[in-house]
């Protein structure tokens, strides 16, 4: 009598879990190469709506203020209008895209974790039920793992803590204290939209931002993109692209300098029970911490296949990891934007199509020892 109570294991050829960007380029050239989407190509999605990160983004951040999105692959985004909801805009954008090449995405379904089945194959275990395949395309990207810094008595705080994740837009920070926390675009944009509402704004980072004044042009970004590749071909984490391109300079940001919203202070050394304090004795009073201090890819459920290295991060090989290349990650690393996103779905469908052919062996890669030398950090964490 067959006591195990768990869903049965749906045997497919590849499993891709996440249907934004990443997840829906690699989708679409998988099945260009044959797989059948909802069977030997499953789709598997934890958002409830198509959009990826998208849909969450907050209702003020409009389709004009959003830069550098590239088209999904065969389907052009033409007629947007920029002064509409980024959220709404590519949200419909995604599902249409879904439409059009019958992806068949599972939503929302919850990947808990990816184990090896000891047959040559990988697990994938859900909220929905279990999946067996030969190979697996993780394109989870950040969205779902904030990045909270742990700076002393931040437990202590009275008043109300929130991560970019959780902002829903300035009409909450109405005629309060708001401190802003982190270097990065999303700081800014909501510095330069809260501050109009709030009492007071203060804008703290750990570094000098960096604002850039000239276009970056396709040089610098070909070496942004290979800085964060050699950490992560090092198996260090990956830092953002967007952290090594500065801040871009347009007409609302050189008001804010002038203003003083864009007055940047230092990181301050704790929290207290009603705001932030400095070892020079400098406080801030404070009703909101709001942390804009990014995101951390969201790979916890590849925690049993044992891909980290002693430098913490998942050394890449192009998408493959190196400790197991059934397993591809895109939108991770050098492939986390729009476009890298794109170009690493072309690449990683290529490569498992190799997989699935036999032209390469599953036991390829995963011989690296788990004492292998790490390279120090190219860039700074």
């Amino acid at each position: 009598m067959d006591t195990d109570s768990r869903p049965k294991v749906v045997d497919t050829e590849v499993v891709v879990i996440g249907a934004g960007q990443a997840g829906l380029s690699t989708a679409h050239h998988l099945a260009r190469r044959g797989l059948t989407p909802g069977t030997g190509l499953v789709v598997l999605d934890g958002s409830p709506a198509p959009g990826g990160a998208w849909q969450h983004r907050w209702s003020t951040l409009t389709y004009g203020q959003v830069h550098g999105i590239h088209a999904l692959p065969g389907m052009r985004l033409t007629d947007a209008d920029p002064e509409r909801p980024s959220s709404a805009v590519l949200g419909e954008y995604f599902a249409a895209y879904e439409r059009r090449y019958d992806l068949r995405v599972r939503r929302p379904v919850r990947v808990h974790r990816v184990l090896d089945d000891q047959e040559g194959r990988l697990l994938v275990e859900t909220d929905h039920g279990r999946w067996r395949a030969r190979a697996l395309v993780n394109a989870t990207g950040t969205w779902e793992s904030p990045f909270w810094p742990n700076v002393p008595g931040r437990t202590a705080f009275l008043g109300r803590q929130l991560h970019t994740a959780d902002y829903r837009g300035p009409q909450e920070m109405r005629d309060a204290r708001v401190v802003v926390v982190g270097g990065g675009t999303s700081a800014v944009q909501h510095l330069l939209e809260i501050a109009p509402l709030a009492r007071s704004t203060t804008w703290v980072t750990r570094r000098p931002p960096v604002f850039r004044t000239t276009d970056f042009d396709p040089d610098e970004g070909r070496r942004a993109v290979a800085l964060v590749d050699r950490r992560v071909r090092a198996g260090l984490p990956p830092r953002s692209v967007v952290s090594v391109t500065g801040l871009p300079m347009n007409d609302a940001v050189r008001r804010g300098r002038q203003d003083g919203t864009l007055d940047r202070h230092p990181m301050f050394d704790r929290i207290t029970p009603w705001g932030v304090a400095w070892q020079d004795g400098r406080t801030v009073r404070a009703d909101v911490v709001l942390w804009a201090t990014g995101f951390r890819p969201a790979v916890r459920h590849l925690a049993p296949l044992g891909l980290r290295e002693p430098g913490g991060g998942i050394s890449m090989d192009g998408t493959r990891a190196v400790r197991d290349p059934r397993v591809h990650l895109v939108g991770y690393g050098p492939s986390a934007s729009t476009i890298g996103a794109n170009r690493a779905g072309r690449a990683a469908a290529r490569e498992i199509d190799a997989l699935l052919a036999g032209e390469l062996p599953p036991s390829e890669a995963r011989t690296v020892p788990s004492d292998a030398p790490i390279a120090p950090p190219l860039v700074a964490a």
